[in-house]
């Protein structure tokens, strides 16, 4: 059994994948902001339940020493990391400030660089350990305008945990990302999504895209399958760190509307291997073992 530390487990994929990994009988922290306000409830059921709520915001360096200092002192120490974290949010990609398209990649992708350097020295030490991220079919599917910051975020995590798989693999460390897709209930990423700060801006494009978020909504929700269910990704999850060290997928797709992602992302990794071999790179593209 493993001991993991995933982010963003207050809710949504997190606290569903946490559950399913504790079930599994693995040893889960649950990293969460407000333990102490806003996710005090959150925090009351996960210990409920078995987890071991522990404080992170991965946006604050602080806070993310502490979270990792707090686990490394509890434990003989982290098998699996979970970068789960996110923000989305909604409206043309023109009223969003500079600054609110840095907070965004600050969550969906500084967050997850932070917790690497946080965790990655004691699996580096060990030579041994997986990280699994939590990716989106945005960042190589069909994408519905009015979500450009977020999915500008997560093609960079996307990028981002791409190359990590590569510079880790001597090491011993196992890289695989999670693709859901966009499912409309059973998370709350579309509830809570952030808005443009210029509303001038909104108010001009209202007056040609008046209702397209209402619409995608619409569309999106008949896309998905009656029986789609939101909790197959963290069944995804749990079946990734149960698979054999070696023979763990690089990625893999949760996508019941199919926006043809994995199609792509065949491609794409497909050249991708292709090219490490072509520049004798090959042994990269699996962990080394002891």
């Amino acid at each position: 059994m493993s001991t993991i530390l995933i982010s963003g487990a207050s809710s949504g994929f997190g606290a569903l994948t946490a559950r399913a990994l504790a079930d599994a009988g693995h040893t889960v922290y649950a990293g969460m902001r407000g333990l102490a306000g806003h996710n005090t409830g959150a925090a009351r059921e996960a210990t409920a339940y078995g987890l071991h709520p522990v404080e992170l915001d991965v946006t604050d360096d602080d806070s993310v020493r502490r979270a990792a200092d707090t686990v490394l002192s509890e434990v003989d120490g982290v098998d699996v990391l979970i970068h789960n974290a996110g923000h989305m949010v909604t409206g043309p990609a023109e009223a969003f400030t500079p600054e609110q398209l840095a907070d965004l990649y600050d969550t969906n992708v500084l967050g997850t660089q932070r917790l690497n350097r946080a965790l990655l020295p004691h699996l580096r030490e060990k030579g041994d350990g997986l990280v699994v991220w939590v990716g989106s079919s945005s960042t190589r599917g069909g994408t519905p305008p009015y979500l450009a910051p977020y999915f500008a975020a997560k093609a960079a995590m996307d990028a981002l945990a791409t190359s990590y798989a590569l510079e880790l693999a001597r090491f011993g460390i196992e890289t695989t990302i999670v693709v859901p897709g966009a499912f409309t209930s059973g998370t709350n990423h579309f509830a809570h999504s952030g808005t443009p700060a210029d509303k001038s801006v909104v108010d001009e494009y209202d007056t040609r895209y008046g209702g397209l978020m209402d619409q995608v909504g619409r569309k999106l929700a008949e896309l998905e399958p009656p029986d789609a269910d939101v909790a197959e990704v963290a069944r995804a999850i749990v079946r990734v760190v149960g698979t054999e060290k070696g023979k763990r997928p690089f990625r893999v797709h949760v996508d019941p509307s199919d926006d043809g992602a994995a199609v792509v992302n065949a491609v794409a990794d497909r050249v991708r291997t292709e090219f490490l071999r072509r520049i004798d790179l090959a042994d990269l593209l699996h962990p080394a073992t002891a």
